[in-house]
């Protein structure tokens, strides 16, 4: 796994899953202890400290809940909840037509959309920048800017806050890499 997915996994299971999870204890482990910083490929030191002092799962889970679970959450995270989103069943067939196995969960989840990224990353033989170009421009950009504002104004935990303004600096790095990618091979 390199850097590139690596972010996309540990942003996209932290938005994807209820904190209290058990297949998030690892990640949680690692943040408590401060180790998670020490893989981090981007200078966000800051945040990152800013998390780790803020990771118990119990006392997340009812802000994650009141943040994207339900119908009356504040803050839906699926594109086709959103102005500039996209419909899910788009969504979807992008991802089947490059060979991702897909659950009945909604392919337009916030969360799952990066870890669509980390998967085509990890997956694809060829074009896989060319793909998460694509993934980026137009399934998670044309709305993650006003979800995460969105995330930061509702949240009531520091951790939510915290977490999308990383996303927000991690998606930007990762979408300039993508871009200088492209530009190297026209």
């Amino acid at each position: 796994m390199n850097e590139f997915s690596i972010l996309c996994r540990v942003i996209g299971s932290l938005f994807n899953r209820q904190p209290q999870d058990p297949l998030l204890v690892p990640l949680f482990t690692l943040l408590r202890e401060g180790k998670l910083q020490q893989q981090w490929p981007l200078e966000q030191d800051e945040l990152l400290t800013r998390l780790q002092q803020n990771s118990d799962p119990q006392a997340l889970a009812a802000d994650y809940n009141a943040l994207f679970v339900g119908s009356d959450c504040s803050v839906p995270p699926y594109a086709s909840q959103w102005p500039n989103g996209v419909a899910e069943a788009d969504v979807r067939a992008f991802l089947s037509a490059r060979g991702m196995p897909l659950s009945e969960a909604p392919a337009d989840h916030f969360g799952a959309l990066l870890l669509a990224a980390s998967w085509l990353e990890d997956q694809s033989v060829e074009d896989e920048s060319a793909a998460q170009l694509a993934l980026f421009d137009e399934y998670l950009l044309p709305w993650c800017g006003a979800f995460l504002g969105k995330v930061e104004a509702h949240a009531t935990t520091a951790f939510y806050r915290t977490l999308a303004a990383l996303s927000r600096e991690a998606i930007q790095a990762m979408y300039d890499e993508l871009n200088e990618e492209q530009g190297d091979e026209a």
